[in-house]
């Protein structure tokens, strides 16, 4: 399976700034599956600057109901009319500022795949969870909660994404044999819960995640590609990390 290069823009850019990024992004030979996932105010422009291209569009989050009186809330299928087919749940950033718990990721990867997106769902411990040797048992314990049944199932079939919350934004990356580790007690995880359809769910490494690290990262056994912060806002930072793709 070819490996996932997925940008996270977070809150960053304006409609001049995303067609920069955009633009080059659309023209590029990469032997991977590029995704993009700006701020819903620029989903709809983005997606129709990318439309012909092989470059996927996604959002950073959804509601878990489809309608109803959610102020400043997005439903999955708003994402998907605007022209999204991805979208990101449950990222530390969520978790922490907005207090999600696994049950609520769980229930947005629910109305995600009802509205025909594929979930990206984040996964993660925090440094001190790593220091008192639970980073294992955190990461088991936000899978078991945060994947519904069928997860794995037909082509909108779910990404799992392993971000240490201590390598986000900081400059700091989990080293390669940090990375195998944790990738490996996710799949065997993924394939305790999800039964042999575990076995082809791809999981991104995401985590200060640059051009000058990106093919060490890539090159670890179980990691399907990179869900890139920061350096996916600057368009040759981003495919030079989708070049070093397996």
């Amino acid at each position: 399976m070819r490996q996932l290069i997925a940008g996270n823009w977070k809150m960053n850019g304006l409609r001049a700034e995303a067609a920069a990024i955009a633009t080059p992004l659309a023209a590029a030979a990469v032997a991977c599956d590029l995704l993009v996932c700006p701020p819903a105010t620029l989903i709809a422009s983005v997606a129709e600057l990318l439309a012909g291209s092989p470059v996927a569009v996604g959002g950073q989050d959804c509601h878990a109901k489809p309608s109803g009186a959610h102020t400043g809330d997005i439903s999955a299928a708003m994402l998907r009319d605007a022209g999204a087919g991805w979208v990101i749940l449950g990222h530390s950033e969520r978790r922490a500022d907005h207090g999600e718990t696994d049950a609520e990721v769980r229930a947005k990867t629910l109305a995600a795949v009802a509205a025909g997106l594929t979930p990206i769902v984040c996964v993660g411990e925090t440094e001190a969870q790593r220091a008192a040797g639970q980073a294992e048992a955190v990461i088991g314990a936000q899978l078991e909660g945060s994947l519904p049944p069928g997860f794995a199932q037909g082509d909108k079939g779910g990404v799992v994404a392993y971000e240490p919350v201590w390598a986000i934004g900081t400059g700091r990356t989990a080293t390669v044999d940090d990375v195998a580790a944790m990738h490996a007690h996710i799949r065997a995880t993924l394939l305790r819960l999800l039964g042999p359809a575990g076995g082809v769910v791809r999981i991104l490494y995401g985590g200060s995640v640059k051009p000058d690290n990106a093919a060490s990262l890539l090159a670890v056994a179980e990691v399907g590609g990179a869900l890139v912060g920061g350096a996916s806002l600057k368009a040759a930072d981003f495919l030079a990390i989708a070049r070093a793709a397996r």
